[in-house]
């Protein structure tokens, strides 16, 4: 079987244009790896109002910030659904009221469950 018979002649230039890509990206890091100038650890230390770093930048977050973003999450989603809400629910009437109710009642439901839990609780 030869190329033309294979239909793989239509995807040479496609294969030319990719090789030019990845060979362009290697180039490109090539020499800002080759170009770039080192700088001291003074230079690169996070500011942080003049004060020496008191953690690491990578150090890990305390497990109780996880159901505090979880919470958050369930707000900012709230907010994501209720601004278009605001925006139909005079074109869909009472129907869309009581949908908006019941979302709402679902998301307080998971506070009062994240709340009983302690997920809120900071000692």
């Amino acid at each position: 079987m030869t190329v033309e018979e294979a239909g793989l002649n239509e995807f040479w230039p496609v294969l030319v244009l990719l090789g030019v890509v990845v060979a362009g990206v290697v180039l490109t890091y090539g020499v800002a790896r080759v170009l770039a100038v080192r700088r001291t650890a003074l230079e690169v230390a996070p500011f942080s109002g003049g004060l020496p770093p008191a953690q690491h930048a990578f150090s890990r977050f305390h497990v109780r910030w996880y159901p505090v973003t979880m919470v958050f999450l369930a707000f900012d989603m709230e907010m994501v659904f209720m601004y278009p809400w605001t925006l139909v629910v005079s074109r869909v009437g009472p129907a869309a009221v009581i949908e908006m109710f019941a979302f709402l009642a679902i998301l307080l439901a998971g506070v009062v469950y994240a709340w009983r839990e302690g997920a809120l609780r900071w000692t």
